[in-house]
This record gives structure tokens, sequence and C-alpha cells, in this order.
């Protein structure tokens, strides 16, 4: 697929559907699994944390073309990604937490999460292109 700014949006929306389907999938299995204190919690943060590697590599590779200079240059860039992860994870979790509240049922729950996942996708991209993988992001020295 071409680099066109239409290419990457193609492209970045498939990888987002595709960490979606993981991120619920690994929520749902949770869940089934575990049914103790805190359920939901640890469910979406356990989904949460099947999906990340992946989109890292995916978006590193496919949307941002962007090269590590080595094995700790790459760890160090995972790092920053997961950070500017963390405020839009906040947003997903905020808005799947709302629906469990509000709504009380797992089927508004899950689609509380899919909302949250599509704008924490939209604003994690927004980061990810103006701190992550920017041509000027050199390897700190460790």
């Amino acid at each position: 697929m071409a680099k066109t700014s239409v290419g990457i949006a193609v492209l970045y929306t498939l990888f987002a559907a595709f960490s979606t389907v993981i991120n619920i999938g690994t929520q749902m299995l949770s869940t089934w699994v575990y049914k103790g204190p805190y359920f939901v919690e640890v469910s979406i943060l356990i989904g949460t944390a099947a999906g990340l590697p992946l989109r890292y590599l995916l978006e590193k590779r496919f949307i941002f073309a962007f090269r590590s200079n080595n094995i700790a240059h790459d760890g160090q860039l995972f790092l920053l990604y997961g950070f500017m992860g963390v405020f839009t994870t906040a947003i997903f979790w905020g808005v799947e937490y709302a629906f469990h509240l509000i709504f009380a049922t797992a089927t508004m729950r899950y689609v509380g999460g899919v909302i949250g996942l599509g704008v924490g996708f939209y604003v994690k991209y927004q980061l990810d292109k103006k701190y992550v993988f920017v041509s000027g992001n050199k390897q700190v020295a460790v």
C-alpha cells in the first residue's frame, strides 16, 4: 500500500481494529477465567497489555517506517510509546468503565471499550507522530 495519507489511515485503522479484537477478546477470556474481586478491572488491564507489543511493532514499521538504531534504542522507543499510551489508555478505560457503571451489562461495557479504544487510537496516533516516531528521536545513552 502506498505511503499516502489514505494508505496510512487505512493501515492504521486495520491495525486498530485488530488490536481492538485482541483487547476485547482477551477481556472476554479473562472474565471467563477469573470471576473474583475486581474482575472487570483485571480484564481491562490484561486486555490492554495483550495488544501493546504487537501494535508497537506494526505501527513502527508500517505506519511510521521508523528504524531504531539498536535493541537498546528500540527498548527506549517502546517505553516512550508505552508512556504516550498512558494518556490514551486513560481515555479508553474511562469510557469503558463509565459504560460498565451506567449500563451494568457486559455488552455495553464492551461497546464502551470499542468507543474508548477508537478515541484513544486517534489521540495515540497524534502523540506518536509528534513525540515518538520522529526523525530527531535519537538514541539516548543508557
